[in-house]
C-alpha cells in the first residue's frame, strides 16, 4: 500500500496564514489509513524532520502567487516555483526543501510532491481570522487534498 504524508502550514493568529490550520482539522477525519497529517507553523527546513519515507507529500500552505484572494492552486513538482518568497512566507520555499532532502536523505524524501497553496489577501494582522474569501477555500483544498490522495495512492 502506497504512504502519503500531508503538511498544513501556517499560523492560525496571523490572518490568511492560518488557511494551513484550518485544512488540517478538516482533514483531520478524512484522511485513509496510510497517510500522516502533520501541522507546522512554519515550512522550510522543518518539513524535512518530518519526511519517514513516505511515496507522496502535499503540502498544504497560504501563498501569494497573482491570484485572487481564495484562489486553490495545486501544484505538482514541475509547477512548483523557486525561492520562498513566492510560495512561502516562511523562508526557504518547498522545491529548495525537497531538493536539500534528495541530497541528504533520499531514501526518506516523498517521490512525487503536490503543493495545495489558497491565495491569501492578509498577511499581517495579528489575532485576525481568515478573510471571507479564503475561508470559504477551506473546504474546497481539503477536497483537492483528498482527490490528490486518490489518484497517487491507488
Amino acid at each position: 500500500m502506497k504512504t502519503a504524508l500531508i503538511v498544513c502550514i501556517g499560523n492560525d493568529l496571523v490572518a490568511d496564514d492560518g488557511v494551513g490550520h484550518a485544512v488540517f482539522r478538516v482533514l483531520g477525519s478524512q484522511l485513509p489509513a496510510n497517510t500522516r497529517l502533520k501541522l507546522l507553523g512554519l515550512g522550510g527546513m522543518s518539513l524535512l524532520d518530518e519526511f519517514q519515507g513516505e511515496e507522496h507529500l502535499v503540502v498544504v500552505d497560504a501563498v501569494q502567487l497573482g491570484a485572487s484572494p481564495g484562489t486553490i492552486h495545486v501544484m505538482d513538482w514541475s509547477m512548483l516555483p523557486s525561492g520562498g518568497s513566492h510560495v512561502s512566507c516562511h523562508g526557504i520555499g518547498i522545491r529548495e526543501a525537497i531538493e536539500i532532502s534528495q541530497k541528504l536523505y533520499p531514501e526518506l524524501t516523498p517521490r512525487t510532491v503536490h503543493l495545495v497553496g489558497v491565495e491569501g489577501r492578509c498577511f499581517d494582522r495579528l489575532g485576525e481570522g481568515l478573510s471571507n474569501e479564503v475561508a470559504a477555500a477551506v473546504e474546497p483544498a481539503a477536497a483537492a487534498v483528498l482527490g490528490i490522495l486518490v489518484s497517487a495512492c491507488v
